[in-house]
């Protein structure tokens, strides 16, 4: 037995670094050398100009040094519930990791047994015979160890252990894409909110400024200037002004709302704290945007691919593993006495071992079927991965036209509101001298007010495109990884 042992031992030990199935290579997938809308000149981009240079994009909305913005996305990084599930995921991955290590360990098993047998029959009885009329009294003490471990010859354990500590780093690389969403999500609804302020703050100025030429309007037809035609005109401006008002305050509320969840509040916990006035988030100068090589290092969703298409390789070497034998070492130890105090003596000891072979001959198909299926889901993953990467380059392209596109639409629409700003006091002067017709004034300043608006909203739109451009170039999450520690204490509320 001592020799079949030490043969499996021996051929274990020849044998342990053979792995089945392919060992996995990270693919070379091409992409362009730069994007196709770098370099970008002030004439394009007048405003913010992105470049190739490279920078750390961890913490980018700091860029808009905005305190307020800061301290959202800080909290909401802390508390944000999809986050922490997908913390709960990676230290759930962990510990499936250690239990597809723990199978290439031999597994020990401890037993005791004490027992006490009286009979007043006499242990013939017992046994079926005939009485002898003498009864017996006997006990009996056993303590005992058995391993079993099955030898990893051809490496089936170990792509196991591969594959989970690949599903392990997608699940990290799968919470770090949420954190470049989260920020980006965050930073997207406080930037339109500013912006719906902006334009609320905007109507309830015209408003007002509408109110005082009603003013004016009623003295002239008190005194016969002019007809009610004139004052009904101007109220009705008014009103169509004042109407808009609402509408956005409820956009606002929303997306006030939005936030609050997003940060693991209650709707209304950040009302108050964001009606505050602030100014206007400023837009940095260069957008350091870096080469397609960088965005697939930097790029959390395409990391995560990698790192599935690795796992899903390894399956292919577990299922193929079963097409070999298995060979399994048994032995244990034990010690048995009829009395507890000769128990831990050399006579009481007994010990034995086994090997064993099982090797499948006819399973149906089962197993190569099972290899074709695992080699059909790597294909599969390969095609995510290569997909993950050209969806990467095109956001990165989509954002960086929609970048370059806004900014000279922008300073137009502030051409726009200069002008028509201006029209409209040339028309009311005009008007209050008798020099033009009311209806001028009426155009020129419902002109003046639908400018001003396209010009918030040509503000916003570029504020977005630069939050757009900075997830799209994977920014927003670092290294270290707080939320990782020890799960939640479910008993606080």
């Amino acid at each position: 037995m001592k020799r079949a042992s030490a043969c499996v031992t021996l051929v274990a030990l020849v044998l342990a670094g053979c792995e089945v199935g392919p060992d996995y290579v990270t693919p070379d997938m091409a992409v362009p050398r730069k994007y196709s809308d770098l370099p970008m000149t002030a004439a394009s981009a007048p405003i913010s100009v992105p470049s190739a240079s490279q920078a750390d994009l961890s913490a980018w909305w700091t860029q808009f040094h905005d305190a307020e913005l800061d301290s959202l996305i800080a909290r909401a990084m802390a508390a944000n519930l999809d986050l922490l599930t997908a913390a709960s995921r990676v230290r759930e991955a962990r510990q499936q990791e250690i239990e597809a290590g723990a199978a290439a360990l031999p597994k020990v098993d401890a037993s005791a047994f004490a027992a006490h047998l009286h009979s007043n029959a006499g242990l013939e009885s017992v046994l079926g015979g005939p009485p002898s009329g003498e009864g017996f009294d006997t006990k009996l003490y056993s303590l005992g160890f058995d391993a079993t471990w099955e030898v990893d010859i051809f490496g089936g354990v170990r792509r196991s252990v591969e594959a989970a500590h690949d599903t392990r780093e997608a699940a990290l690389w799968d919470m770090r894409d949420g954190e470049v969403t989260l920020t980006a999500e965050i930073a997207a609804d406080y930037l339109t909110l500013r912006a719906l302020q902006a334009q609320i703050a905007l109507l309830q100025d015209e408003a007002k400024r509408q109110t005082d030429t009603l003013v004016f309007i009623r003295a002239r037809r008190r005194a016969g200037f002019v007809t009610e035609l004139d004052v009904n005109q101007q109220v009705a401006l008014e009103e169509s002004t004042v109407a808009q008002i609402p509408l956005l305050e409820a956009q606002a509320g929303a997306v006030e709302h939005a936030i609050a969840v997003l940060m693991a509040e209650p709707p209304d916990a950040v009302v108050a704290e964001l009606e505050r006035s602030a100014a206007r988030p400023v837009v940095p100068k260069t957008i350091p945007v870096g080469l397609p090589s960088v965005l697939l290092l930097r790029r959390p969703d395409v990391r995560e691919a990698e790192r599935k298409l690795a796992s899903a390789t390894a399956n292919i070497g577990v299922a193929v593993s079963d097409l070999y034998p298995k060979f399994d070492l048994l032995g244990g130890v034990s010690l048995a006495s009829t009395h507890l105090s000769s128990l831990f003596t050399s006579n009481a000891l007994a010990e034995g071992g086994a090997g064993s072979i099982t090797w499948p001959i006819f399973e149906g198909g089962q197993i190569r079927a099972n290899i074709h299926a695992k080699t059909d889901e790597a294909d599969q993953a390969y095609f995510a991965y290569k997909k993950t990467i050209l969806t990467a380059l095109q956001d990165v392209e989509d954002s960086l036209l929609r970048y370059e596109k806004d900014q000279p639409r922008l300073l137009a629409l502030e051409r726009a509101a200069t002008s028509a700003r201006s029209s409209s006091d040339i028309a009311y002067q005009q008007y209050r001298v008798g020099l033009t017709p009311y209806v001028n004034v009426l155009t020129a300043q419902a002109n003046d007010l639908s400018a001003e608006v396209q010009l918030e909203q040509g503000r916003e739109a570029l504020t977005t495109d630069l939050v757009s451009l900075y997830k799209a170039l994977g920014g927003g999450w670092s290294m270290p990884d707080p939320k990782l520690g020890p799960p939640p204490d479910r008993t606080k509320g």
